[in-house]
């Protein structure tokens, strides 16, 4: 069974009224190497950031 490292489970995140992420779900196993890739402006920096709590998830579990 492989072991998640790292979980996103329906995880929004908001800039004030701008909503930046909804409902992203990402599992990461062991091992793994991920590539984000997507347009200027599609939230693959907010989607990190809230790893570290800026932006802090409006929603879901990290």
């Amino acid at each position: 069974m492989e072991k998640v490292m790292l979980s996103f489970d329906k995880v929004s995140a908001h800039y004030g009224k701008i909503q930046a992420l909804h409902e992203v779900s990402l599992h990461i196993n062991q091992g793994e190497i991920v590539t984000l890739i997507g347009a200027n402006g599609a939230g693959k920096t907010t989607l990190l950031g809230t790893l570290c709590g800026d932006p802090r998830a409006t929603s879901g579990r990290i």
